[in-house]
């Protein structure tokens, strides 16, 4: 169980990963588009670009706590119940990571504004 569970979340950290690239690209398509004015161009790619590079944020912290909780497993003996290796995935800082509920949702919600911090 536990190695599906991290297969999962590597699956939905590769998918945020993939998110961000797209996000990206599509600051550029707007930043190339000429039908676009420069300064509307420019404010609007800024913004995806800004919201796009939180993200990566969210990514990092999705894996240094995989690799701790890795790190934890492999320090268990083998015959370790499924209750201690749940109990590690619970302690993750990451609500996204510890909450099935949100696993894939957190990424996609927006309130709309830009925090840069």
């Amino acid at each position: 169980m536990t190695l599906h569970r991290l297969a999962r979340e590597l699956e939905e950290t590769a998918r945020q990963t993939s998110a961000l690239v797209d996000a990206i690209a599509e600051a550029l398509e707007v930043l190339a588009d000429r039908s676009i004015d420069g300064d509307t161009a420019r404010s609007e790619a800024t913004s995806m670009i800004i919201t796009a590079l939180q993200g990566q944020d969210r990514i990092e912290q999705r894996c240094r706590n995989m690799a701790l909780a890795v790190a934890q497993f492999d320090l268990l003996p083998p015959s370790t119940p499924e209750a201690v290796y749940n109990e590690i995935w619970d302690t993750l800082t990451l609500d996204e990571l510890r909450v099935p509920s949100l696993h894939g949702i957190a990424a996609k919600q927006s309130n709309g504004e830009v925090e840069l911090f």
